[in-house]
């Protein structure tokens, strides 16, 4: 299954979907209630604002083109091509998207809207950046950050969004600020949940006297991998084995029963994980 599943995930098609909806949710988002409430969108849009602002002849659209040119030619040397042809497609489908949304969300108060347009922003960003493309701007220079460096692709949006808003508060009125800026934060956080929401795993360490009919049982039972570390108690001083297992939400309780029907008096200790790469679980994303 998961032969099949993996050169799915990496098809043309399959990302191609995952760009339109993303970008479809993240222009709903920003033409239905981000607009109407005068929101301060950060990123690269917002830099390019800014710029337009302080430069005053040279259009915000000129800016935007020409702040993208070099983090799209970072992304060509420092990722790869087909994440830079994925970027662009992303990013036109966001421009073309946002302009022919129609749509507008009756909602009236201010926090409402932030919660409604950061969840929706956050969620279109998550979907189109677990596709093997992004949307652009600020997306590309996190991925690149992620890539290179292991920054979380929320944290980096949300510094840099930080940035423009410190630089946003001499031209826009400081509440229309600050709403704008929990809205970035609610759609950094919502964006990370849809990263990982379908590769947190639990870890369970199980320390037994029983573990060798333990881990027969995890492996016959559950059909999970189970590794033996080699441990000793530092008030008893007695060597024994340690056994680790990483298991999904759903089987946590499975495990649990399993353990201790085996063992009463055994010692579990689940822990969750944000990631696991390997045979059985995630596979690395190449972009």
């Amino acid at each position: 299954m998961k032969k099949k599943v993996f050169p799915f995930t990496y098809s043309v098609w399959w990302n191609l979907l995952l760009l339109v909806a993303g970008s479809g949710l993240w222009a709903w988002a920003f033409k239905a209630i981000v607009i109407p409430h005068k929101f301060f969108t950060g990123g690269v849009a917002g830099l390019a604002l800014l710029c337009s602002y302080w430069a005053g002849l040279v259009p915000a659209g000129v800016w935007y083109f020409a702040l993208n040119v070099p983090i799209f030619l970072l992304a060509w040397i420092l990722v790869s091509r087909r994440f830079l042809f994925y970027s662009i497609f992303g990013m036109s489908c966001l421009s073309i998207l946002v302009e022919v949304m129609p749509w507008t969300f009756p909602v009236q108060e201010k926090g409402l809207a932030v919660l409604a347009a950061g969840t929706i922003m956050g969620a279109g960003a998550g979907i189109a950046l677990r596709s093997l493309g992004s949307l652009g701007g600020t997306d590309v220079f996190a991925i690149i950050m992620s890539q290179r460096w292991g920054f979380r692709p929320g944290q980096v949006g949300f510094a840099f969004n930080l940035l423009v808003f410190s630089l946003g508060l001499w031209l826009y009125d400081v509440d229309q600020v600050l709403y704008s800026l929990a809205m970035v934060f609610v759609s950094a956080w919502v964006m990370e949940y849809f990263l990982g929401m379908f590769n947190k795993r639990r870890m369970a360490l199980i320390i037994s006297d029983k573990t060798e009919e333990i881990a027969r049982r995890i492996l016959h039972e559950m059909r999970r991998g189970c590794t033996y570390l080699h441990g000793r108690g530092a008030y008893t001083g007695k060597e024994r084995e340690v056994l680790m297992t990483v298991v999904n939400g759903v089987q946590v309780k499975r495990l649990e029963e399993l353990v201790f029907t085996t063992d009463p008096d055994a010692f579990m200790i689940v822990d969750s994980t944000l990631n696991v790469l390997g045979q059985g679980f995630s596979e690395r994303k190449t972009y």
